[in-house]
């Protein structure tokens, strides 16, 4: 015999405070940490991946491999463009990774006026 339910509110506000807690748990499990090296970059690409100035690209939410094969690319200078080259330096493919996790774990938003 089941025992009845003597403070429903009670046992919702529980129920509620349970199923916060978990999802709060899950959300920061599946945070990427905010890279060391996000400074030089946030300056032109915004911390969260948004352009900061006319011409430089979003990175919120692109491709993980995309990402991750293009700052190779820029620091190896297979793709020559000194400005990112010189940005990038000598960074670590561990480096270069944390980077293009962040960026691609980024959620885009819509582009405020005058900026791209």
């Amino acid at each position: 015999m089941a025992l009845p339910i003597r403070r429903p509110a009670t046992l919702f506000r529980c129920l509620v405070g349970l199923a916060l807690s978990c999802a709060a748990v899950a959300s920061a499990q599946a945070a990427e940490p905010k890279p060391a090296r996000l400074g030089l970059c946030a300056a032109c690409h915004g911390e969260t991946g948004m352009a900061q100035i006319p011409g430089a690209p979003n990175l919120a939410g692109q491709k993980l491999d995309y990402l991750r094969e293009a700052l190779k690319q820029y620091r190896d200078g297979r793709r020559n463009v000194p400005l990112m080259r010189a940005a990038i330096g000598p960074m670590s493919d561990a480096d270069l990774d944390q980077l293009a996790r962040w960026y691609s774990a980024q959620t885009p938003s819509a582009p405020t006026q005058g900026h791209p």
